[in-house]
């Protein structure tokens, strides 16, 4: 067993988002997912001789909107190099990216783990062309470079986050607000957010950092966070075994890859230097020339962004933290519920809807609501008719349910069609009710005119299990306090 108490783990990451342009960063190539092999390509995807990149704007902005968002400096010159390696979904034989000149220095994201906020610091974001996709069947590999080409943001934190939950909370905070500048989409599924992480042990107390491993190419924040614990957890065991070793050898520096069929990781190679990557100025390039009329005028247009629309939702909403964090994590989402908002003022019935109810009815099928056709405005109009008692809970519950059936219907036109939804409201015959539920509940009244104001539920409980939920809340308990403001106990 090994003591973790006597280690801080050091975490730095490496997050690579694929950019939401039409277009690939330096061709005209289509930039899209899904289609068939080798379909999106030109001469420069595929590193024809004499082939001759040009820029994305788009790809330019959609950075600069990104540093504008973290607060980062957005560098006035910038500038590609060439980084030379040999694999075959590299056709060029040398990736494009930005070595000692990014476009984006510093910033920090700011986030909650655990509850707590905490601030973890960017050390820079720089601009680069992805690889294609190698494809491997029964009896041979065949290469893909419909992604050659593809414009990524890799951004790239400093080494200050300390456990797997900051790691995760860090890189959901990078990923909501690249949805939220219209970044990207940064669909984990279909690789367009990828993360390597850099990991290091080291006695409390130490400055210095010891040897790291690096695991590549995470696409989900579960498998990540699993990784994270089981490289912690490997590194201080092989220190505290090896404590006759040089510190220097106990840990090789290597790159590992997560294999989550095993949930371990398994080297791929030893790690190179920058050396090995021969890194110069790319020559068929001209620099990034921006102006501070240009980065104002995208810092201007920046939405609000996904922490500070947390901190409203907690503040003014009055939604409780867990709930904040779900929608906010997903700006489509957080924009339904916004949209919803718009036709009720219940924010937390409203939330409660869209997230706990709609979503326990789609859990079986793998979707979500934005997958279907029910609008926030239905949802909201479902909250509004509990609200002012047009509907009980209980009605509410199948109403959705039919909802769910046809999304062509509204909340409120599937109340008014059905007579079965419609709320029993004859104050006499409730009051018949009430009467019945009184007899039964004795000790009930007697408790409540003491001033245990909930024990008058069992009574409006015992109402609504004999109307079948249909009763009006509103009505049951308007009779139920002028009858028990003349009961003698």
């Amino acid at each position: 067993m090994t003591n973790q108490n006597k280690w801080e783990a050091i975490i730095g990451l490496e997050i690579h988002v694929e950019l939401n342009t039409k277009t690939k960063l330096f061709s005209r190539a289509p930039n899209r997912f899904g289609d068939e092999p080798n379909t999106n390509i030109t001469e420069v995807c595929t590193g024809e001789p004499g082939a001759l990149p040009v820029l994305n704007r788009a790809a330019v902005h959609k950075a600069v909107a990104f540093g504008c968002a973290v607060n980062a400096e957005v560098a006035h010159f910038s500038k590609f190099d060439r980084k030379s390696y040999f694999y075959p979904d590299n056709p060029r034989n040398f990736q494009i990216t930005q070595f000692d000149q990014p476009i984006v220095l510093g910033g920090e994201i700011v986030t909650e783990v655990d509850g707590k906020e905490k601030t973890f610091k960017i050390d820079r974001a720089h601009l680069e062309d992805d690889a294609g996709t190698l494809r491997h069947f029964s009896s041979f590999v065949g290469v893909d470079y419909n992604r050659a080409g593809v414009p990524l943001l890799e951004i790239v934190s400093e080494p200050c986050l300390h456990s797997a939950k900051d790691a995760i909370a860090y890189a959901m905070m990078v990923r909501s607000i690249m949805q939220y500048v219209d970044a990207s989409d940064c669909n984990m599924e279909e690789g367009s957010l990828r993360i390597d992480a850099n990991i290091s042990v080291r006695k409390f107390g130490e400055e210095t950092l010891r040897n790291k491993t690096e695991i590549k190419n995470m696409n989900s924040f579960n498998f990540m966070g699993i990784a994270i614990d089981a490289e912690i957890k490997r590194q201080i065991h092989e220190y505290e075994i090896n404590t006759d070793k040089n510190i220097e050898d106990v840990i090789e520096q290597a790159t590992y890859r997560w294999d989550p069929e095993k949930m371990a990781i398994q080297m791929m190679r030893l790690k190179e230097s920058a050396d090995d990557y021969r890194y110069f100025p790319e020559p068929d390039l001209l620099p990034i020339v921006l102006t501070d009329e240009y980065i104002e005028s995208i810092r201007s247009k920046l939405p609000e962004l996904p922490y500070k629309r947390n901190i409203r939702y907690i503040k003014e909403l009055k939604l409780s933290h867990k709930n904040a964090e779900f929608l906010t994590n997903d700006k489509t989402l957080a924009d339904y519920f916004e949209e919803g908002l718009k036709y009720c003022k219940n924010a937390k019935s409203l939330c409660n809807w869209i997230i706990v109810e709609f979503s326990g009815r789609l859990k079986d099928t793998g979707k979500t609501i934005l997958d279907t056709d029910i609008s926030s405005k239905s949802i909201a109009e479902l909250v509004n008719l509990i609200d002012d008692g047009t509907i009980t809970g209980k009605i509410a519950k199948a109403v959705a349910d039919d909802m769910m059936a046809d999304s062509t219907k509204t909340a409120l036109e599937i109340v008014k069609a059905n007579p079965d939804y419609q709320p029993m409201d004859n104050h006499g015959e409730l009051e018949r009710f009430v009467d019945e539920a009184i007899s039964k509940n004795h000790q009930a009244i007697v408790d409540y005119k003491n001033g245990r104001d909930r024990a008058l539920g069992a009574i409006v409980g015992q109402v609504m299990k004999q109307t079948r939920g249909k009763a009006s809340p509103k009505i049951v308990n308007k009779i139920l306090l002028e009858k028990i403001e003349n009961y003698e106990v």
